[in-house]
C-alpha cells in the first residue's frame, strides 16, 4: 500500500485521471436514472460530451493548475445549467483548493471571486424557489469554505517540508564541506609530521654514513658507533611513520600508539644531534614540561627541523645553541648556528618545504617565525607560540 502511494505521488496525472474517470461515471449514473425517470430531457449526444469534457481538466490540475481551474470554471458553468451532476460543483472546489495548497492564496482568492461572479449571475436565474436559493447558496459557501481550509493546511504543511528539505540540503553541504576541510587539515597535519620524521632521520642517516664510509678503515670503532646510531635513528623513525600511518587506517584496525613528543623530550632531542655530530647547547628558561601538548609538540617540531637542517647545512665544524624561554601567556624560542652555508643552500633553506612546515606549526597557535642569516653569521630562527596560561 506504501509503495502504491509513494507511485501514485511520484506520478500525479494518473491519480488526476482516477479522480476525472469517477466524477464522469458518477455524473453518467446520475443521467442515466434521470433518462429512465424521465425527469432529464437533454439529448444523450450533449450530455455525455458535456459531462466529459467538464472533468478533463482535472487531469492537468498539478502541471497546470491556473490553466486547469479556469478550464473548469468555464466548462463546469453549461454543466451546472444543465444540472448534469455534482462535477460543476467538485471539480471547481478541488481547483480552489489546488491553487491555494499548490500556486498561493492571491491565485486562489481571484479564482473565488470569479466563481462568485459566475455564480451570482447563473443561480438567481437557474432556481425559481427561495429555498433552493438559499441551500445552493449555502451548500457552495460550505464546500468553498471547506476546501479553502483545507488547501491552507496543505499549503503550509508543503511549505514546511520544503523548509525541512532546504535546510536538511543545506546542513549535508555544510557537513560534506567541513568534512572536506576536516580531511586537508589532517592531511597537511600527517604531511608536516611526516616531513619532519623523514627529513630528520634521513638527514642523520647520511651523515652518519658519509662518517662511517670515511672511518670505516681508519677507525673501526667511530665507523661502528656511526653505523649504531644509523640503526638506532632508523629504528625511531620506522616507529614514528607507523604511528603516523595508523591515524590513516580504519578505527578497526587499532594498534598501540607511541605518545608524541613534546618540548619535555627536547633534553633528548639534543643529545641525539650531538650524538651525529653537531653541538649543541640547550638553555631552558622556566617549566616548559608543564606547556599544552599541541604547544609542546610544535615546539619540539620547530627544533627539530631547524636542528636538522643546521645538520645539513651549517658545515664541518658548526655548533649550534638552542634557547627556549617561557613567559606567563607564550613560549620563546631561538635557535642559531654559527656554520657557513652558501647562497644557494641558503636560498634554497628559505624556500624549502622545512621552513613552510616550521611557519604553519607557528601560525596554528597564532604565533610568528622567523628565519633568515644570523648578523653575527650562520642561520637563525625565532619563533614566539602563545598559550593559554591555566
Amino acid at each position: 500500500m506504501r509503495r502504491l502511494s509513494l507511485w501514485l505521488k511520484a506520478h500525479p496525472m494518473v491519480g488526476d485521471s482516477m479522480l476525472a474517470i469517477g466524477f464522469a461515471l458518477f455524473d453518467l449514473l446520475i443521467y442515466v436514472a434521470r433518462v429512465v425517470s424521465g425527469t432529464s430531457e437533454i439529448d444523450p449526444w450533449v450530455a455525455v460530451p458535456l459531462i466529459v469534457i467538464t472533468v478533463l481538466p482535472l487531469v492537468l490540475r498539478r502541471r497546470r493548475p491556473v490553466l486547469a481551474a479556469y478550464l473548469l470554471l468555464v466548462l463546469g458553468t453549461p454543466h451546472a445549467v444543465f444540472e448534469l451532476g455534482v462535477a460543476s460543483l467538485a471539480t471547481v472546489c478541488i481547483a480552489l483548493y489546488t491553487l491555494l495548497a499548490y500556486v498561493g492564496r492571491r491565485p486562489a482568492l481571484l479564482y473565488l471571486i470569479a466563481n462568485l461572479v459566475f455564480g451570482g449571475v447563473w443561480i438567481p436565474l437557474q432556481t425559481d424557489s427561495t429555498t433552493m436559493l438559499v441551500f445552493t447558496v449555502v451548500l457552495g459557501a460550505v464546500c468553498f469554505a471547506f476546501c479553502w481550509l483545507l488547501g491552507e493546511f496543505v499549503g503550509a504543511r508543503r511549505a514546511y517540508q520544503a523548509e525541512v528539505e532546504a535546510r536538511l540540503h543545506l546542513l549535508e553541504t555544510e557537513r560534506d564541506q567541513q568534512a572536506r576541510i576536516a580531511v586537508a587539515d589532517e592531511r597537511a597535519r600527517i604531511a608536516r609530521e611526516l616531513h619532519d620524521v623523514v627529513a630528520h632521520a634521513v638527514s642523520v642517516i647520511v651523515v652518519q654514513a658519509d662518517g662511517a664510509a670515511y672511518s670505516v678503515r681508519t677507525a673501526p670503532e667511530v665507523a661502528e658507533r656511526a653505523v649504531k646510531t644509523i640503526a638506532t635513528t632508523g629504528r625511531e623513525a620506522l616507529t614514528e611513520l607507523r604511528r603516523l600511518l595508523g591515524v590513516l587506517r580504519s578505527d578497526e584496525t587499532r594498534q598501540e600508539r607511541t605518545p608524541q613528543p613534546g618540548a619535555q623530550s627536547l633534553s633528548e632531542l639534543a643529545d641525539r644531534v650531538r650524538a651525529v655530530g653537531l653541538p649543541v647547547r640547550l638553555e631552558l628558561v622556566g617549566a616548559i614540561d608543564d606547556l599544552p601538548a599541541g604547544v609542546g609538540l610544535g615546539l619540539y617540531r620547530i627544533v627539530q627541523e631547524a636542528l636538522t637542517n643546521s645538520l645539513k647545512h651549517a658545515g664541518p665544524g658548526a655548533s649550534a645553541i638552542v634557547a627556549v624561554h617561557r613567559g606567563p601567556d607564550r613560549v620563546e624560542l631561538d635557535v642559531c648556528d654559527n656554520g657557513v652555508a652558501s647562497s644557494r643552500a641558503l636560498a634554497g633553506l628559505s624556500g624549502g618545504n622545512g621552513l613552510i612546515g616550521m611557519r604553519e606549526r607557528a601560525h596554528v597557535f597564532g604565533g610568528s617565525l622567523e628565519a633568515g642569516p644570523n648578523p653575527a653569521g650562520g642561520w637563525r630562527v625565532r619563533a614566539v607560540l602563545p598559550f593559554e596560561a591555566g
